[in-house]
């Protein structure tokens, strides 16, 4: 089976099951909304969803190393090669909310959900939207729920880990939650940035590292400096650069 072929039915597939998955997150939502004030339940639900993609594709496989902290609640950050990523971040066990762009909370069925797992968006050009998502990261963190953000803010075109924007680093220091940074290597040769076509068999691996203490002199800067410092070495250490 071609490269073209095999992309159309893996969509095919996200398609079809998104129709079938979202009445059931309606559903939860309206059933378990009233008393789970988090909704934990749904992002389970929702994490099971997105848990399809990945372990029913035959020419992927997935590999974790450490292990999810206990507690929190944490800002969770990563490196951005591919959408995949986001496919792969659902396996985490741990329950966060996203922080995304506003624009995927517009995509049918799978955005529809983000809103109802009350995600966070990312509305891009404006002081007051960004002032907005900061307060709504900011409660969303003092409620109990970990945060999910892509400090680079979009996928890397190359792979090369790009500068961490501040943001999820300010959070950390505005509410005194640890970092927990993530690494992801092995997403960008499977669907690179802008590409739709899913190339061949591929081996995701996603490394869990120590969480960072948040600063107790509130310097978002070098926090994300050294935590991008840890996330670009390990990316490294995983593709065996220097070994």
């Amino acid at each position: 089976m071609g490269p073209m072929l095999f992309s159309v039915l893996f969509y095919f597939f996200m398609l079809v099951t998104s129709i079938l998955c979202f009445p059931v997150a309606v559903l939860l939502r309206a059933a378990t909304g009233p008393f789970d004030r988090r909704l934990t339940l749904l992002h389970r639900f929702t994490s099971w969803w997105a848990f399809l993609y990945t372990a029913c594709n035959p020419l992927w496989r997935v590999q974790f190393t450490g292990e999810p902290p206990s507690g929190g609640p944490y800002v969770i950050v990563a490196n951005h090669q591919s959408m995949i990523d986001i496919l792969l971040l659902f396996r985490l066990r741990m329950h966060y909310k996203w922080v995304s762009k506003s624009e995927n909370f517009l995509i049918p069925f799978i955005g529809w959900n983000m809103s109802l797992n009350r995600y966070i968006a990312i509305r891009r050009g404006t002081v007051k939207g960004n002032l907005r998502m900061m307060r709504e990261c900011e409660a969303a963190l003092r409620e109990g729920n970990s945060l999910m953000i892509f400090p680079e803010g979009t996928r890397s075109p190359d792979g090369v880990v790009r500068r961490f924007k501040e943001g999820a680093f300010e959070l950390a220091n505005r509410t005194g939650a640890p970092v927990l940074p993530l690494v992801i290597e092995g997403t960008a040769e499977a669907l690179p940035k802008h590409g739709v076509v899913l190339r061949g068999r591929r081996t995701f691996r996603v490394r869990i590292l120590e969480p960072v203490p948040a600063r107790t002199d509130g310097d978002a800067g070098a926090l994300a400096r050294a935590v991008e410092a840890t996330v670009r070495r390990e990316l490294d250490s995983l593709r065996g650069v220097g070994t």
